[in-house]
């Protein structure tokens, strides 16, 4: 196949739509904390060429980027985006079915990150997209950032995930957890961002029928996510803490920034396809140390 669009415009609508519950959830957290914190969206237009495009003036796409800072979510970012339009030559060398002779693309996608105020609630992050080039495939995830990891937190987020996966296939799990593991890996660090989950890409659509079967995988994962980690967040979110576990907190941060900015694929495709520099780095904490 190489027609898309329709598939394209599917999956953005899932995505959005899943923007829309798991953002009315962590603001129902916020409400249950006795705060009013609200995620602000900000609509962005891609750019083109390294110049600004304007509202209408162009077919390039672009997304919005929800942000909240509350009691709970010290800073958690929700982005949605649907961008489409050519690789530079040099890139598109590296994204699966692309080339320099073959440089176009279509994405449309969800990517989120949640930096929580209190050390004892993981940080986490989840995103699922669809892309198309000569070929089209799903890819996506979800993986846990706790400072102060539990075990029973990790097993309820691993099973979550392994359910979602053997819906689909029995040999998911074991693959994309690993996938996870290894991707998640900081080299100079020579430690895991996390305690993983699963990471998954080039899920790739033949047909129709693979459209169908991938894109209801990625509906799971999605739905997986929302099943488990607001429970994770009200169950830890009340505990006390002190300066020290704080300051643990802070450091973790550090590796999660080193980690997105050095290594992160998604980081660099949002760069090289000139998407909104907020939205790319929403992932990062609002504050951390190094020491």
């Amino acid at each position: 196949m190489t027609e898309w669009t329709d598939h394209t415009a599917r999956a953005r609508t899932w995505f959005e739509s899943l923007r829309d519950r798991i953002c009315a959830e962590f603001e129902a957290i916020e409400r249950e904390a006795g705060s009013d914190a609200s995620f602000a969206y900000t609509p962005w237009n891609r750019e083109a060429d390294g110049e600004a495009v304007e509202n209408g003036a162009s077919d390039t796409g672009g997304g919005v980027q929800g942000l909240m800072k509350g009691k709970v979510f010290e800073k958690v970012g929700v982005n949605v985006s649907t961008v489409q339009g050519e690789f530079s030559k040099e890139f598109a060398g590296t994204i699966n079915g692309a080339s320099a002779e073959t440089p176009g693309f279509t994405a449309t996608g969800i990517s989120l990150v949640a930096h929580m105020a209190n050390p004892h609630v993981p940080a986490v992050h989840m995103n699922t997209r669809f892309l198309t080039t000569s070929k089209a495939w799903f890819g996506g995830g979800g993986d846990l950032n706790p400072p102060f990891p539990y075990d029973e937190d990790t097993a309820d987020f691993h099973a979550e995930y392994k359910a979602a996966c053997d819906r689909h296939d029995p040999e998911y799990y074991p693959k994309f957890k690993k996938w996870a593991d290894d991707y998640f890996w900081i080299p100079h660090r020579k430690v895991h961002r996390g305690v993983g989950g699963i990471f998954y890409d080039h899920l790739e659509c033949a047909d129709d029928a693979a459209f169908e079967a991938n894109f209801a995988f990625t509906r799971d994962v999605g739905e997986a996510f929302l099943g488990v980690f607001p429970k994770l967040v009200r169950r830890r979110m009340g505990m006390a803490f002190n300066d020290a576990e704080k300051l643990q907190q802070l450091q973790y941060r550090g590796r999660y920034a080193e980690f997105n900015l050095v290594w992160d694929r998604g980081t660099l495709f949002g760069l090289k396809t000139g998407g909104n520099i907020d939205a790319i780095l929403m992932s990062l904490p609002p504050e951390a140390v190094w020491s």
